[in-house]
């Protein structure tokens, strides 16, 4: 078990990294910042040469594969840290330093067990992607084929354990702070990032999302997912066809080959919804660097460590919700809630709908370009705090995800609108899923299910109470209360014999 004194040092450590790439400066100057934050971060810098300009990529990658993980979800929100900030944290994604390829070739001779030859004919040594756990290199199979081989960073493991480790030591920290603090659950949060983290390292559950979530999107044929060599991927060895295609980070390229940046973005949006919505089933890391622009408007993804899953009844509330909001049936939106258990049943439904219409309604009908994203989620923060609504930890990876997709949308279309590019698709499913035909579907299936279940139940009953044989049935008997005596049938059969000679006696002087 670590001790917390090695907890402290490496949450110091990281704090003093930050301050020396300039990443706390705008804390500092930010207003809003309380004094104690603002002289924490001064004291973080001092003695260190703080460049002019902000080096927030090369702090989350000095502190690790997990802080990298962080800075590529901020990537995707300019709105949120600033475009400075973002462009720089784009280099998260796949621009990180690459493992010299002599290790990264012994690795892959470990992992595979027999000489690569037998595999490819050609691996390029030069990594076309370095990423923070894994880095890819374009290789030609012994059949001919282009393939990406995605190999996983050695010593990346160890990292992440003991990163997650300090983050569970501090979110328990956290939360006997306050009771505010225990509403959030950061325990349960950082449990929940571990299981994505466990899965994300192994690359046969990767190899495996990746053929599922192919599958589920036979109905979007714009929205590509690349095949998987079996033959050539193990636990940390993953193949894949590859794609050739322009990052939609790269917006002048986009642009130059003549793409349609709004068409992607709608591809992208609806996509997002077949998968969180239709299918419980969705890419939870699409951020540019995952996502690439196919000819004929197209998009293809890559990267599929971190999977997402939600049950039908939660996809439904979802929907709910998010059309609520579409439509600004606000009363609906707050009975889901209450009915979900996201807010506490001693509350008030009018009275959340109400704080709900006080968020969505300045936002209604504009494009993200023109909503004030900060002051939303400062509203939304008050809500969940005046209402007593806790974290759901088995939704932050959709919110996470949301959350990406929306950035990614808003870089290729800033005038896009989110509610009218999703509502067609939502309404569309509600209508299939929660509609007159629909219910009456679910009961004939269900009843249908019922009945063919008829024939088992019998012989089960049957089973347990079986047809009478050739002796005649038994006379029912008198139920008698049979006593212990000192804890040994011995004494019981001794105590019955008394009784029975007692009962003979009586007879006896009777007649």
């Amino acid at each position: 078990m670590t001790a917390s004194t090695t907890h402290v040092w490496r949450l110091l450590k990281w704090g003093r990294i930050l301050a020396r790439h300039g990443a706390l400066r705008g804390i500092e100057r930010d207003p809003n910042t309380p004094a104690p934050v603002r002289r924490l971060a001064r004291i973080a810098r001092l003695g260190a040469r703080v460049p002019e300009v902000p080096r927030y990529a090369d702090a989350f990658q000095a502190i690790g594969p997990a802080a990298i993980k962080l800075g590529q979800t901020l990537a995707t929100r300019p709105d949120l840290v600033g475009e400075d900030a973002a462009h720089d944290l784009l280099r998260l994604q796949d621009q990180l330093s690459p493992v010299p390829y002599a290790t990264i070739e012994a690795a892959m001779l470990a992992s595979f067990g027999k000489p690569l030859e037998t595999l490819f004919s050609r691996i390029e040594p030069i990594p076309v992607g370095a990423a923070s756990i894994a880095q890819v290199h374009r290789a030609v199979t012994t059949d001919g084929r282009q393939v990406a081989v995605k190999v996983l960073r050695p010593g990346v493991e160890d990292d992440f354990a003991r990163a997650i480790d300090t983050y569970s030591w501090a979110a328990a920290q956290l939360e006997a702070l306050s009771p505010e603090a225990m509403r959030l659950r950061p325990r349960l949060t950082i449990e929940t990032f571990k299981r994505w983290t466990l899965r994300e390292l192994n690359f046969r559950r990767e190899a495996a999302s990746a053929s599922e979530l192919a599958e589920g999107m036979t109905a979007e044929p714009d929205f590509v997912i690349p095949a998987i060599d079996w033959a050539r991927s193990t636990n940390k060895v993953m193949t894949i066809e590859w794609i050739d295609g322009i990052k939609l980070s790269d917006r002048p390229a986009l642009v130059a080959a003549g793409y349609d940046l709004p068409g992607l973005a709608n591809t992208l949006v609806r996509a997002f919804l077949r998968q969180a919505i239709a299918d419980g089933f969705f890419h939870a890391d699409m951020h540019q660097g995952n996502l690439f622009a196919l000819p004929g408007n197209r998009i293809a993804a890559i990267d599929f460590g971190i999977m997402g899953r939600i049950d039908r009844r939660a996809r439904v509330w979802l929907a709910e919700i998010l059309y609520g909001l579409i439509t600004g049936n606000y009363k609906r939106v707050a009975e889901i809630h209450f009915e979900a258990g996201y807010v506490p049943a001693y509350h008030d439904v009018a009275e959340f709908a109400t704080a709900l219409r006080a968020v969505g309604e300045p936002m209604r009908g504009l494009p993200v370009k023109d909503m004030s994203i900060g002051m939303m989620l400062d509203s939304l923060f008050s809500i969940t705090r005046d209402f007593d609504m806790v974290t759901q930890p088995h939704l932050l990876l959709l919110q996470k995800t949301m959350v990406m997709v929306e950035g990614v949308a808003t870089s290729l279309n800033p005038d896009i609108n989110l509610w009218e590019a999703a509502e067609p698709f939502v309404r569309d499913w509600i209508r299939g899923e929660l509609g007159p035909e629909a219910m009456i579907a679910d009961r004939l299936i269900a009843d249908f299910q019922t009945l063919t279940r008829l024939p088992e139940l019998v012989r089960r009953i049957e089973a347990h109470y079986p047809a009478p044989g050739g002796a005649p049935p038994t006379m029912p008997l008198r139920e008698i209360e049979v006593i212990r005596i000192g804890g040994g049938w011995r004494y019981m059969a001794v105590a019955l014999a008394t009784a029975l000679t007692s009962v003979g006696a009586t007879w006896l002087l009777l007649r």
